[in-house]
């Protein structure tokens, strides 16, 4: 494996303080979006963890929803169920947020402030794949794994 990135070694950096012995994979090329990272693995797309981040319309606090490859979100759906509407955010609020750059943001390693909600759809896997911090990096994982890491609240994101 390449050398790992800033980004990517702080995604590693959580994995090892959890004694995990996943290890992250780089992809040959950039996979910015979900379909070409599950081209890339052979896998489902909905087997893809898209690490998407909204705004917070009325507390300007960030707000990390991870979703299955195959789902769109349905905003006002899910807003309701995190208490909040939700907002787009840019590429320099999901930066100052995450430390991650659009297409790479990982579940694991913000360096912010983020609370963070799990699409209910991704438990149905035995195995998913999250970004690892960089477009062309990802790991395997599972859902309640990923609840475990991040505090993740389930939600229901259609």
């Amino acid at each position: 494996m390449a050398d790992l990135s800033k980004s990517e070694q702080r995604v590693d950096a959580v994995l090892r303080a959890h004694q995990l012995t996943t290890e992250i994979v780089q992809l040959d090329g950039n996979a910015h979006t979900a379909q070409q990272a599950a081209d890339a693995l052979g896998i489902e797309v909905a087997q893809i963890v898209k690490s998407l981040v909204f705004r917070g319309a009325e507390s300007d606090k960030a707000f990390l929803l991870l979703v299955s490859g195959a789902n769109r979100v349905h905003e006002k759906r899910a807003g309701r169920q995190i208490g909040e509407k939700l907002g787009r955010a840019d590429a320099d609020f999901v930066r100052e947020h995450t430390g991650f750059a659009i297409g790479g943001v990982s579940p694991l390693g913000a360096t912010g402030q983020v609370e963070i909600f799990i699409d209910e759809t991704l438990f149905q896997y035995d195995e998913i794949w999250a970004a690892a911090g960089h477009p062309r990096s990802v790991f395997p994982t599972h859902a309640e794994e990923l609840v475990t890491l991040t505090g993740a609240q389930k939600i229901n994101v259609l």
